[in-house]
């Protein structure tokens, strides 16, 4: 009698810690699905900064831009803004 009562016992706390497992292992691999995708995402932004920065070092080459007070000023701000995003280029 207490022998099957054990056992009982035992067999739901099985049953208990199987089902936790498998749920904890279905959030983990929701979780790495996510951290995959975001990988990706940063991937290509980092990749696009460094596009946008050898276009507009490319184009800057010739310093044409700076000559005329209005639109130097807006090449000078796209500037700094280029340099602001390229303190988040990763090299993954």
């Amino acid at each position: 009698m207490i022998l099957e009562i054990i056992i009982g016992g035992l067999g739901l706390i099985v049953v208990i810690l199987g089902y936790t497992t498998f749920n904890l292992l279905r959030k983990n691999e929701k979780a790495e699905d996510i951290i995959i995708s975001q990988n990706t995402f940063i991937k290509n932004v980092s990749l696009e900064i460094d596009s946008t920065q050898k276009r507009l070092d490319k184009i800057d080459e010739k310093g044409t831009f700076e000559g005329d007070d209005e639109i130097g000023w807006f090449f000078n701000e796209i500037k700094k803004l280029q340099n602001n995003l390229s303190r988040f280029k990763t090299n993954i």
